[in-house]
C-alpha cells in the first residue's frame, strides 16, 4: 500500500513538472508578447541537442544545461529582433511565421545532424520503493520545475525588470509614455521564453531519444497547459492548470497506460475549456480579489 501511494506520488511529481517546464516558455511569450509560437517545440529540441552534443564534447552535464539554456536564448533573441518584433498585433500572420520558422529548424536540424542524435545516459542513477524502481533524476527534475516557477515569480514581483515587464503585458502605450523602453522588453520576453524552451530540452535531453522531432512531444501538453491556466495570471495559471491537468492524467497512467493518461488529460482540457473559459488564473485571481474586498469591508 505504501509503495503505491509512492509511486503514485512520484507519477504526479513528474506529470506536473513535464506539463509546468513544457508550458513556461510559452506562457511567457503568450503572456507578455501575445504571439502564439508554434516554433516552441524546435526550441525545446534545440536545447536538447546543444545539451547532448557538448556533453558529447566533454563538457559536464550541468554546465552543458546552463550552455544550452544561454544559447537557446541567444538564438530567440536574434529571432525576435530578426522576425518576431515585425508581427506583434497580428496574431495570423505570427502564427504563419512561427509556423515557418519552426520547419527550417526541424529540417535544417535534419539535414545537418540526420535522423538521431546518440543519446547521454541519465545521470544520478535511480531507487526502489517496494517492487517499483524510480529514477532520481526525475525528482530532480521535478524539484527544479518548482524553483524555475519561483524564481520566474521572484522576477516578475520583486524586480524592477518585472514592473516594466507586467506594465508592458497589461498596458505598453502607457508603460511607453511613463519611460518603458517596450522594445528592449520585448526582445528579453521572448529570448526568456526561448531559454526556458531550451532549459527543459537539456533537463529532459537524457530521458528519451534525441531526433529532430524532440519538441513534439511537449507541443500539445504545452498549448492545453496555457490555454487552461489562462492570461490574467500566467504563473499562477501554469501552476494551477499543470497541478490540476497532472492529477488527471496520474491515476489513469498508473492504472492503465501513458495512452490513457493522454486522452484523460484531452478530456480534462476540454471540460475545462468549455466551463472555465477564462483560464484558472482568472477565477482565482478573482476569488482572491473578492476575499480581499471582504476582508476590507469587515475591517471597516
Amino acid at each position: 500500500m505504501t509503495s503505491d501511494l509512492f509511486n503514485l506520488g512520484y507519477q504526479f511529481l513528474v506529470n506536473i513538472s513535464f506539463l509546468m517546464f513544457a508550458a513556461m516558455g510559452l506562457t511567457i511569450v503568450l503572456g507578455m508578447l501575445n504571439i502564439i509560437n508554434l516554433a516552441h517545440g524546435e526550441f525545446i529540441m534545440m536545447g536538447a541537442y546543444t545539451a547532448t552534443i557538448a556533453v558529447h564534447n566533454g563538457v559536464p552535464f550541468v554546465l552543458a544545461v546552463m550552455l544550452a539554456t544561454f544559447a537557446v536564448g541567444i538564438f530567440g533573441a536574434v529571432i525576435e529582433r530578426l522576425v518576431i518584433r515585425r508581427f506583434y498585433g497580428n496574431k495570423l500572420n505570427a502564427l504563419v511565421a512561427t509556423f515557418g520558422l519552426s520547419l527550417i529548424i526541424s529540417q535544417g536540424t535534419l539535414l545537418l545532424f540526420g535522423p538521431f542524435l546518440q543519446g547521454i545516459k541519465m545521470p544520478l542513477g535511480g531507487f526502489k520503493v517496494g517492487d517499483y524502481s524510480y529514477a532520481t533524476y526525475l525528482l530532480v527534475i521535478a524539484g527544479l520545475a518548482f524553483v524555475v516557477l519561483g524564481a520566474l515569480w521572484f522576477l516578475f514581483y520583486r524586480t524592477r525588470l518585472g514592473v516594466d515587464m507586467r506594465a508592458t503585458m497589461q498596458n505598453p502605450d502607457m508603460a511607453r509614455a511613463l519611460g518603458v523602453n517596450t522594445s528592449r522588453i520585448y526582445m528579453f520576453s521572448f529570448a526568456l521564453g526561448a531559454a526556458l524552451a531550451g532549459l527543459t530540452g537539456a533537463l529532459y535531453a537524457p530521458t528519451t531519444t534525441i531526433v529532430p522531432l524532440f519538441g513534439s512531444s511537449f507541443i500539445a501538453p504545452a498549448f492545453i497547459t496555457v490555454v487552461i491556466g489562462g492570461g490574467a495570471n500566467p504563473l499562477i495559471g501554469a501552476l494551477a492548470s499543470s497541478s490540476l491537468l497532472a492529477l488527471v492524467q496520474t491515476p489513469l497512467s498508473s492504472e492503465f497506460s501513458a495512452f490513457a493518461g493522454r486522452i484523460g488529460l484531452m478530456f480534462a482540457a476540454l471540460l475545462m475549456m468549455r466551463f472555465l473559459p477564462d483560464g484558472l488564473s482568472h477565477y482565482i485571481q478573482a476569488a482572491f480579489l473578492n476575499r480581499r474586498r471582504a476582508r476590507a469591508e469587515k475591517s471597516r
